[in-house]
């Protein structure tokens, strides 16, 4: 881990619950006789439209386009920062064609929302990639520069709504060690949850919050448009195509990636994560990857099998740590 990267890398409707928690039951079911090869279906633990369902979906055309595997389906199951889909992932059972999306949001879920199953309850396959957090604010905000905006939250933290994804995600964890850095105290902070980035933009453009929190493509478009102004981007050094400095180049010294990477069920054999390995891998070399890879400014960080288990207990605690230091 780069010296100065100081970061890391709500319950559903009920009627919801039931009918993904069946979903999950009769898609392990359904899948009796199949192979990784012939039939895969990736769960995306969040809502259409959300991080994980793009790197879901992204990671779905790889996979059509390369002839790597004959049929894949993507599910989504949203809830609590995907611990709803994780508490029903661990449920399906051996299931060598069944893979779940997840990364950094759901480390913080995990701790956050005193989740029963942690992410060494599944079978680590691989990284695959990381995309980075900006701040954003509405176009005609008085804000111009991530200073800006620092120069009145130290005076008044709670005076400053400030809107992100849910408790102890990625969102949350940047504003409280931008809020650290910047002398603020982040139990101070006027954090305001949401759903995702979709909601975020909802709320900074009308105006309920001051600066919105989230995924870089979760605002790209109204970036592009100018309808928001990005103040800064998480990343420990510029970005190629993203037109916003850092917060180290803002004098902040913090840099948060936001990881994707998947998981299959427990109790699958040594040989079946070997193939879903294999399949993963075939995936990444794609020509369809390479280009989501530049269409969404993510940065390339493939790590697979127990060197994957091994980043996740090690970036587990890593969350942990900061969130008992930071009071979230």
């Amino acid at each position: 881990m780069p010296s100065r990267r100081q970061a890391l890398s709500v319950l559903g409707v009920v009627s919801t619950l039931v009918l993904t928690g069946f979903a999950a039951v009769d898609a392990s079911q359904s899948t009796s006789g199949a192979t990784p090869r012939s039939n895969l279906r990736v769960m995306a633990p969040a809502a259409p439209g959300g991080g994980w369902d793009l790197a879901s979906r992204e990671f779905q055309q790889a996979l059509r386009g390369g002839a790597v595997v004959n049929n894949v389906q993507v599910i989504n199951v949203p809830g609590a920062g995907g611990t709803i889909g994780l508490s029903q992932f661990v449920e399906i059972g051996a299931d060598p064609t069944q893979l779940m999306m997840t990364g950094t949001v759901m480390e913080g879920a995990i701790n956050v929302n005193g989740s029963s199953v942690d992410l060494l309850d599944t079978t680590p396959i691989a990284r695959l990639a990381e995309d980075y957090e900006v701040i954003v604010v509405p176009a005609d905000s008085p804000y111009e520069t991530l200073e800006d905006f620092l120069e009145v939250w130290r005076e008044n933290p709670q005076g400053h709504a400030v809107g992100g994804g849910g408790l102890g995600g990625t969102d949350h964890l940047l504003t409280g060690l931008v809020a650290r850095e910047a002398d603020v105290d982040p139990e101070q902070v006027n954090y305001v949850a949401y759903a995702g980035g979709g909601e975020v933009l909802t709320a900074l453009l009308s105006r309920t919050v001051e600066i919105g929190v989230s995924g870089y493509n979760d605002f790209r478009d109204q970036i592009e448009a100018g309808n928001v102004r990005a103040l800064a981007v998480s990343a420990e050094e510029p970005v190629e195509g993203i037109d916003t400095p850092t917060f180290i180049e803002q004098g902040i010294d913090v840099a948060l990636p936001n990881w994707r990477g998947l998981v299959a069920p427990p109790g699958i054999t040594d040989e079946q994560r070997r193939e879903l390995i294999a399949v993963v891998d075939e995936a990444v070399q794609t020509q369809e990857w390479a280009d989501a890879l530049d269409r969404n400014k993510w940065e390339d960080s493939f790590l697979s099998g127990e060197d994957f288990t091994e980043f996740i207990r090690e970036d587990q605690a890593r969350v942990d740590a900061i969130i008992e230091e930071l009071g979230l």
